[in-house]
């Protein structure tokens, strides 16, 4: 079986939510990923009443950039994207998020089973009760209590997970904390994806700064569009300095 290389060096994402992101909206947010060179598009949300593989679809018709699934429940399973996001929500103890749900897709990922990413997936309390929580049945892990983050990354890891994914939550009112991400990246040699509450190009840069391999950008750009180019402008830096 082929072994996906994701990502192979500093990556941003932009996460484009189904019911959205349609029509005019969609086509300058491509146009500006395409404009800036974003690494991939992610598709999914915690709930979606529109087709992901409309979505999917649509995308393909207006760029080239990788399509990522980071599905939120069974209905947004689709065979279509570039990658499938295989998220295990190692944070919280719902059984249904940690095996049950992987148990009842896995016959239709058995024959796209060369894209998926086995993803660690870790909520990080940054100040609000997010969307993901309340959706999850879980609690978010407090960012002060890094002891149990990393724990938990590091488990992730010794389980063969692929990603480790620290993720504020959608709508989070600050991103995960700098300091924390540093810690994980200090413990684990598996990539670190962070997502949430990333707002400026300060934060986007100290979240690369501190460790992270991808960032993904989502509710931030839907209110200041500008942050396609600057995150980009900052990962081609850390590129450079890598």
């Amino acid at each position: 079986m082929k072994q996906i290389s994701f990502p192979s060096e500093k990556s941003l994402a932009l996460l484009i939510d189904p019911d959205k992101a349609t029509g005019k909206s969609l086509d300058k947010i491509l146009s500006l990923a395409t404009r800036y060179k974003v690494d991939y598009i992610f598709t999914g949300g915690s709930i979606t009443f529109n087709s992901i593989d409309t979505l999917i679809d649509s995308i393909r018709e207006r760029c080239r950039i990788p399509v990522v699934l980071f599905p939120g429940n069974l209905l947004q399973l689709s065979s279509k994207p570039d990658y499938i996001m295989l998220l295990s929500l190692i944070s919280g103890r719902n059984p249904e998020l940690l095996i049950g749900n992987h148990v009842l897709a896995a016959p239709f990922l058995r024959n796209v089973r060369n894209k998926l990413v086995p993803v660690g997936y870790i909520l990080i309390n940054c100040g609000s009760k997010t969307s993901v929580e309340y959706m999850s049945q879980t609690e978010a892990i407090p960012s002060e209590k890094t002891d149990i983050v990393v724990a938990t990354a590091l488990a992730g890891e010794m389980l063969g997970l692929k990603m480790i994914y620290l993720e504020g939550g959608s709508g989070a009112s600050k991103p995960v904390p700098p300091e924390l991400i540093n810690s994980v990246r200090k413990n684990i040699t598996i990539p670190i994806a962070v997502g949430g509450g990333l707002k400026t190009g300060d934060q986007i840069e100290e979240a690369f700064n501190k460790g992270a391999d991808l960032v993904i950008l989502g509710n931030g750009v839907e209110i200041n569009s500008s942050l396609i180019e600057e995150g980009c402008r900052i990962r081609n830096k850390m590129r450079k300095i890598r």
